[in-house]
């Protein structure tokens, strides 16, 4: 019998860019609840600004309740990605949940945007969230209830955005079509695709080297708003919640019944994010 008040118990999650911000705080959240959590990233050793490891995200998975698997890996890589997924199956048996956070950001304008950080932003935004979803949906469609859940914004064609920053916002829109169309495209197979977007800046490192970073800080949500997101969209049924582009508030309030945001700070005006109007 599902447990009801822990129903992400015992199942396993796969997370890319596992090893601090977003990707991190999901891990923690699913792992309160008891799931098993195998953590994609490239961060293995302290890097000199981020604060982070897979290791020291896994550690937290553990002191939080759940299992924790790393694989040191980068989402580019087919190779890296197929071992995630191996690691999934042989530790744990399984994959319930994939989530696709792992994401790369240059909002240059395109005269001083360079080929490879274009490059970068295409292969870690588009190519990896559709390496890794591609390996992990055929051991998705023995869940009995899978999902997978992808960190792009609902599309917002207004030129405020596709003029703002054309190559990042083509990225971003990419992921969020890559979901929408794996939801019709597997609707028989009973699995959940849907995107998830934060209605306000999270106080990420990201977020922290903006140019006025500190006063960013101050008017962005703890990513514990996500992570809560995350954890009760993947709790729906998958055939019923599924092809949609959720708001972290509004999710959180459907799903969870939080409508009093203020625990997850950001003061009483926190800034709007990107690609909301």
């Amino acid at each position: 019998m599902p447990d009801q008040d822990h129903p992400l118990r015992d199942r396993t999650v796969l997370i890319s860019g596992a090893s601090r911000g977003i990707g991190a705080a999901i891990a923690v959240a699913a792992a309160e609840q008891g799931a098993n959590i195998v953590l994609l990233a490239k961060t293995s050793e302290p890097h000199p600004r981020l604060p982070g490891t897979v290791h020291t995200v896994a550690d937290a998975v553990e002191a939080a309740g759940g299992r924790a698997a790393a694989a040191v890996g980068d989402v580019r890589k087919e190779d890296d990605v197929a071992r995630a997924v191996a690691i999934a199956i042989e530790r744990f048996g399984g994959i319930d949940v994939c989530v696709n956070n792992a994401g790369a950001i240059a909002t240059d304008p395109t005269e001083k945007l360079g080929a490879k950080r274009f490059d970068l932003m295409q292969d870690i935004n588009i190519r990896g969230t559709f390496l890794l979803t591609a390996a992990c949906v055929p051991h998705l469609r023995d869940s009995p209830n899978p999902h997978v859940l992808t960190i792009s914004p609902p599309i917002n064609l207004d030129p405020r955005w596709l003029g703002a920053h054309p190559a990042y916002t083509q990225s971003k829109y990419g992921m969020t079509m890559l979901s929408q169309g794996w939801a019709a495209e597997f609707a028989d197979a009973g699995i959940g695709f849907n995107c998830l977007w934060p209605q306000t800046y999270i106080a990420t490192s990201a977020v922290a080297a903006l140019l006025d970073g500190d006063n960013q800080l101050a008017t962005a949500r703890s990513p514990r708003i996500m992570a809560d997101a995350a954890v009760a969209i993947t709790a729906q049924p998958a055939r019923r919640v599924t092809g949609n582009c959720f708001l972290d508030a509004d999710a959180v309030s459907r799903f969870a019944g939080i409508d009093d945001l203020s625990r997850y700070g950001g003061g009483d005006n926190p800034t709007r994010d990107l690609f909301l109007d």
